[in-house]
């Protein structure tokens, strides 16, 4: 039975996890988990899964909390995460955080030698080459939980680094991608959060409308694979039946490919090295289509790769302004292409710094996200 800690049970990832140990009782238990501010959402999970620490988001209820559940330790905010990485009892450490809020704790869960499931694409943007250190020095194992993410490791798994001559991201383009630039300008939140094939969180929805989410996947797929960025393509695919492709040197490609599911990744990265039998929707191939890139429909995509290779505080930079500006599209504050407007700007005005420590980048982080909501409540 492998022990599991989930960060971010309250969300799409974290719900879909919950739903597999509920089918796998027998190899998989939670041992902590955190929550989100849905109360309701809460109690179901709290009455299903009796976790040992769990950590809410504050401290409002964890008098009621304490008195149901006495066998838990109720922990709250930033301080409770960091208490469930660094919680004694080992096992598998599952980050399905949005946002840069998911760093810290897993650093925290590698020094606590636990094995980690990254859903939390910021880990790895902000701090890739910090995160690779902690995971050699700490000997413990980092995989996937992404569906990009996670197939392009099934595919590179038994291959001969050396033999492979590029990755390639697919990208469904987001509900907004037959639209023009200038059809852009009077989008709402509502029309870009209706993705035409995941169901996920809004700010992860409106990345896969400006394609910053696969900007940060880029990044991530450079320290996960340890490739360097001009062998990591993007490519449109509109059915988002094909997860990952690798072309190998002998002119072969090599795909994977699966239903629209998150089950699907999390329950391999969940049973690796061995595969669990599940049932899932019959799998239905389709035509496919595949589209290039258009690097100037979608600018916030080219500006990952530039800040990716540049490294320092740049990508923290990026996240942390588009972090804050897509709150503030979901507040309805600023225009959609605001969104990359702010992001670019706040890009081009930093004066970089290489290789940041962690508290350089955690400070950071915080400057630009509060430099980017002041800036909007001055206009």
């Amino acid at each position: 039975m492998k022990h599991l800690y989930l960060l971010g049970a309250a969300g799409s990832i974290g719900r879909q996890t919950l739903d597999l140990v509920s089918r796998f009782p027998e190899q998989f238990k939670i041992i902590g988990l955190s929550l989100g501010s849905q109360q309701q959402i809460n109690e179901e999970i709290l009455k299903t899964h009796h976790a040992k620490i769990v950590c809410l988001r504050s401290s409002e209820n964890i008098n009621l909390y304490q008195s149901l559940y006495p066998d838990t330790t109720f922990v709250v905010g930033n301080d409770g995460l960091m208490a469930i990485a660094a919680y004694p009892d080992q096992g598998v450490f599952i980050n399905a955080l949005s946002g840069s809020a998911g760093l810290k704790p897993t650093i925290k869960a590698i020094e606590s030698k636990k094995d980690i499931l990254l859903a939390n694409k910021e880990t790895l943007v902000m701090a890739g080459e910090i995160v690779r250190k902690k995971i050699k020095e700490h000997q413990v194992s980092l995989y996937p939980i992404d569906s990009e993410h996670n197939a392009l490791w099934q595919l590179i798994d038994h291959e001969d680094k050396n033999d492979i001559e590029k990755i390639i991201i697919t990208a469904s383009g987001g509900a907004l991608r037959h639209l023009t630039r200038d059809q852009l300008k009077h989008i709402k939140k509502e029309d870009a959060l209706k993705h035409p094939n995941w169901s996920m969180g809004a700010k992860i929805t409106i990345d896969s409308a400006t394609m910053m989410n696969k900007g940060l996947e880029v990044i991530e797929a450079h320290y996960l694979f340890d490739l360097p960025y001009d062998k990591i393509e993007t490519l449109l695919h509109e059915e988002s039946l094909i997860h990952g492709m690798i072309q190998l040197k002998d002119g072969s490609l090599k795909a994977l490919l699966g239903n629209a599911d998150m089950r699907m990744p999390i329950l391999y990265a969940l049973s690796y090295p061995n595969r669990a039998k599940q049932s899932l929707s019959p799998f239905e191939l389709t035509d496919l289509h595949f589209k290039k890139m258009d690097f100037n429909r979608y600018p916030l995509l080219k500006l990952a790769y530039e800040v990716g290779i540049k490294k320092g505080l740049l990508p923290t930079v990026m996240n942390a302004a588009n972090e804050a500006a897509v709150k503030l599209f979901l507040e309805d504050k600023i225009s959609f292409l605001d969104i990359e407007k702010i992001v670019i700007e706040e890009v081009n005005a930093f004066q970089n710094i290489n290789n940041p420590s962690l508290d350089d980048i955690i400070q950071c982080d915080d400057m630009i996200q509060k430099k980017v909501f002041d800036y909007k409540k001055k206009r």
